[in-house]
């Protein structure tokens, strides 16, 4: 083997380790957001944690809405601006964007701890119901809900948001249930159930 053949097998060899190491923790974020979801709806606790994720394709994103915008890491699973509008206008909204997990069971006075691992900003915020949130098209027809009316101009949910990598924390609710939905993309759900 010629010693230029040898340096790009080293350098091939480096690259695998590292696609390896990505790919590795990606699986390892997945299955323990999974896990985390088990054992989180199987009995009440006093910390829960939910989280964001998405698969925003940077190229599509940060053309339309900005340099940066998406920050996602993910291995090529990413789904397009316009893919995006429209499945969520079909009816059929991204199912790779959403909180996991879907319901959470907390004692009274516990912490639900919401962390950003998607490439790009979401929202966490309380409402009534279920519903539409400030963007009509990504909505699948739904009616926006007053909590998430006005968008980011509405302080009450600038306040809801969270930025990608990082991380919102809510306490003190009371007995019950409790809705909380993204009101950029309004299919991502979940529901805090407190006893």
């Amino acid at each position: 083997m010629t010693e230029n053949n040898e340096r790009k097998l080293v350098r091939m060899t480096k690259c695998m380790k590292l696609l390896f190491g990505i790919l590795l923790m990606a699986c390892t974020t997945h299955v323990l957001a999974q896990a985390g979801s088990v054992a989180e709806t199987a009995a009440h606790t006093s910390f829960a944690q939910v989280v964001a994720l998405d698969e925003c394709d940077p190229a599509t994103f940060n053309a339309a809405l900005g340099a940066d915008f998406c920050k996602n890491v993910t291995l090529g699973a990413f789904t397009t601006l316009a893919d995006l509008f429209s499945e969520a206008a079909s009816g059929h909204p991204d199912p790779k964007w959403d909180f996991e997990p879907d319901v959470v069971h907390l004692n009274q006075g516990g912490v639900v701890r919401v962390v950003d691992q998607g490439g790009e900003p979401h929202t966490f915020t309380e409402v009534a119901h279920f519903g539409g949130g400030f963007i009509t098209d990504l909505n699948g027809g739904e009616q926006t809900v007053p909590e998430c009316s006005g968008g980011f101009a509405n302080l009450a949910v600038a306040r809801t948001r969270i930025l990608q990598g990082s991380d919102s924390q809510i306490a003190n609710l009371s007995k019950g249930k409790h809705l909380f939905q993204c009101c950029i993309h309004p299919w991502m759900r979940v529901e805090v159930d407190v006893k």
